[in-house]
């Protein structure tokens, strides 16, 4: 009755949210797609989920069947690629850097598993502090980037790998832990404590402080998350973070997490690859184990559809 076909629309119809991208995914037209759908329904005996909502509601046996999904489609890829390897020998590199500074919770499984599924591409990995890796990327000195910061540069890709909400840290006796949500002049008279990048790569300046035209009192840097969260934790300053990267610290009681802003401060998370190299096999597997592990592992993450050149 079920068929992986079955499965590999509902996935894409859940990462892509609209009916007409996941048929495009899937190489359909949208009328195939939606009778595939009705087919499948009507062999079960149940709506999957439910038409004309925005974004798209899965019903509770669209779910399971996507529970389903998430287990069984990653093992056949991971049979796929060993045949691939079996026919082609695949043989490469896969230099990466890393904008997202908190990135290592998720990537470090994500390359232990590429390391094992292709031992023959050498994989390496550099961190974004102390140089630029997006011109790196475009000069091929670097063949893949983490960044939640995309710049448009002619050749260069951007597949998003997930969306997150940035919010920000304060001690547990903070002034500000009884707020519903932070604006920017809460923050005024504090000393905000970041990662020692250029303000222009970071969100809390260029999308919450600076259209407010507020500047912090004081900045801090500090290379490591762990050492950020002691000193907002002794109540030395503020930091902003994604929510998957906070909830390891306020889910403890170690800080207070809090939205910036009524609606909050929403992210992308995004790999940028030079465009030629979108269909390297060993690319695609990566993004898509990035992908797995993310959601996975990660807190509060969501699915974001969509290709950006």
């Amino acid at each position: 009755m079920l068929e992986l076909r079955h499965l590999k629309t509902l996935h894409a119809l859940r990462e892509t949210d609209s009916l007409v991208e996941a048929a495009e995914r899937l190489h359909l037209t949208q009328s195939a797609l939606s009778h595939q759908f009705k087919e499948l329904e009507e062999r079960l005996g149940l709506q999957l989920f439910a038409r004309k909502t925005k974004p798209v509601r899965f019903t509770s046996a669209g779910l399971r069947l996507l529970q389903l999904a998430d287990h069984l489609l990653p093992q056949l890829r991971t049979a796929e690629r060993d045949l691939a390897r079996l026919i082609s020998g695949a043989a490469g590199r896969l230099h990466l850097a890393i904008e997202c500074h908190s990135c290592f919770q998720w990537l470090m499984p994500t390359i232990d598993q590429f390391r094992n599924a292709w031992p023959e591409v050498e994989l390496d990995m550099a961190s974004g502090f102390s140089f630029a890796p997006l011109p790196a990327l475009a000069r091929g000195d670097l063949d893949l980037v983490v960044t939640s910061d995309p710049v448009q540069m002619n050749g260069i890709s951007y597949v998003p790998l997930f969306g997150y909400e940035a919010l920000l840290a304060v001690d547990n006796h903070h002034a500000l832990r009884g707020k519903a949500s932070i604006e920017p002049t809460d923050l005024l008279g504090q000393t905000l404590i970041t990662y020692p990048v250029e303000r222009d790569r970071l969100d809390i300046f260029t999308r919450f402080l600076e259209p407010a035209d507020v500047e912090p009192a004081q900045v801090r840097t500090s290379e490591l998350t762990m050492m950020m969260m002691q000193l907002v934790a002794s109540g030395r300053g503020v930091c902003c973070l994604p929510n998957w990267a906070l909830h390891e610290y306020s889910s403890r009681g170690y800080v207070t997490a809090k939205r910036l802003g009524e609606k909050g401060l929403h992210c992308t998370l995004y790999a940028a690859i030079r465009s030629d190299m979108l269909e390297v096999p060993y690319v695609s597997d990566f993004l898509l184990t990035a992908k797995d592990i993310s959601f996975a592992t990660l807190e509060g993450v969501n699915a974001v559809a969509g290709l950006a050149v």
